[in-house]
């Protein structure tokens, strides 16, 4: 029949696009322990001059293959500007704290950042937020509380690096929503990760030059093809399957990033740290559960619950 064979092909590629999410997910956390290897010899910003490099000259052989990088003329829009600056100040707080915290603690944190992009929507777009979703916010901020607890003495301040860090994701997210449709994600990530790779090397004067060690060229090359991976596979995911589907299939970087934190680092989460992450990703996955209910009411004209 028609619907069985429809519903049939929606499983089928909801099932693909869980399963790309998924793989560019564990791309980032590689990506991750491998900047965070990388920070015990040398600084954030050439870090980041470094490996924008290297994943600068990947995307452009990957756009003029695919030919989506003209007319270049397009990226001087407004928008694409005011993203890129907001993912260069993203790259900038997440690296710098990354350094001096756990993978699995940084992770959890940044999964603050669907709530942030719902409040941003909310204040400065004027999306309408019903009070489900502000309820799961609130909820998931208490979360992230929890894996601070800012009242002990264990608190770690640079984990406040890693909320200011969600604040520039959110606004870069917000901004691409506004983003011009004839901007390929090529374009804008291949001009970003350019931008990225020429601030590192201006603050590069600030903190010294590291001498780079054959290994550390490896772990730079291997960080790099990470997030390029990750980085098509994500792109994929949400071209393939249904958004309201696939979206919680990021909240699968924790349990990348804690593996990899116990068996690279030797890191051990406490029961703080696992409850935290276990509200934030339920809060979380509430939220973008919502957002769909929302999409599709708009879509059919209801109000919806």
């Amino acid at each position: 029949m028609p619907m069985n064979a429809s519903g049939s092909s929606l499983a089928s590629e909801n099932a693909r696009a869980s399963l790309l999410m998924t793989g560019a997910m564990a791309c980032f956390a590689l990506n991750d322990m491998m900047v965070k290897t990388l920070s015990a010899s040398m600084e954030a910003p050439q870090i980041m001059a470094l490996r924008g490099v290297i994943v600068s000259c990947l995307l452009i052989a990957l756009g003029l293959q695919q030919g989506v990088l003209r007319p270049l003329s397009r990226l001087r829009h407004r928008a694409v500007l005011l993203r890129t600056l907001a993912d260069i100040l993203t790259t900038i707080s997440y690296i710098s704290a990354l350094k001096h915290l756990s993978l699995g603690n940084a992770s959890a944190i940044f999964q603050a950042l669907p709530f942030t992009i719902t409040i941003g929507a909310a204040l400065f777009l004027g999306e309408s937020v019903g009070w489900r979703r502000w309820v799961a916010i609130a909820v998931g901020f208490v979360g992230v509380l929890v894996i601070l607890r800012p009242a002990t003495d264990g608190f770690n301040t640079y984990a406040v690096w890693v909320l200011i860090s969600v604040v520039f994701a959110a606004m870069r997210d917000l901004v691409t929503r506004r983003m011009p449709t004839s901007i390929s994600s090529l374009q804008v990530a291949t001009v970003t990760s350019i931008a990225v790779a020429i601030t590192g090397f201006l603050m590069l004067p600030a903190v010294g030059w590291s001498p780079v060690s054959g290994a550390s060229w490896l772990i730079l090359l291997c960080g790099a093809f990470a997030i390029g991976a990750g980085y098509i596979m994500i792109v994929a995911s949400m071209r393939v399957g249904d958004m309201s589907f696939v979206a919680p299939f990021r909240y699968s970087i924790l349990i990348f990033a804690m593996a990899l934190g116990a068996l690279v680092f030797e890191e051990r989460p406490d029961g703080f740290e696992i409850l935290g992450s276990l509200i934030v990703v339920g809060s979380g996955a509430y939220t973008i559960h919502r957002e769909g209910v929302a999409r599709r009411a708009a879509r059919t004209g209801s109000t919806g619950p």
